[in-house]
């Protein structure tokens, strides 16, 4: 089987935890500057979380959910009803319990050359 590079990795936790961070802040409809300023982090640390490039420590992420309103105890219902898109073209159904995919949040597509798709909730 002809494979063009290396299969792409799943989503890593911290970039998780950004997203599920980033789309609590905008369902709120509250600014990155508001949060910050709540939490006591700085607007460009916050940012950087948000879009999943630092790992926040659990006082960040203690405070960016205390000014959101929300305590770590709320922070599993977030990540929890995120379904996604696993892409098995690279390598096929075979190896997925070997590897660990890409996952593709839904509405992104996940067609390949096969064209193989998976929606997993």
């Amino acid at each position: 089987m002809e494979r063009s590079g290396p299969a792409p990795l799943a989503p890593l936790l911290r970039e998780l935890i950004g997203q599920a961070l980033r789309e609590e802040r905008h369902a709120q409809g509250r600014t990155l500057a508001d949060v910050a300023a709540r939490s006591g982090v700085s607007m460009q640390h916050l940012s950087e979380v948000e879009r999943g490039l630092k790992d926040p420590s659990s006082e960040v992420l203690a405070a960016v959910l205390g000014a959101l309103g929300l305590s770590a105890w709320d922070l599993p219902a977030l990540l929890a009803p995120r379904p996604v898109l696993l892409d098995l073209t690279a390598d096929g159904p075979d190896e997925l319990d070997a590897r660990r995919h890409r996952s593709i949040t839904a509405g992104h597509s996940a067609s390949g050359p096969r064209g193989v798709s998976l929606l997993a909730a």
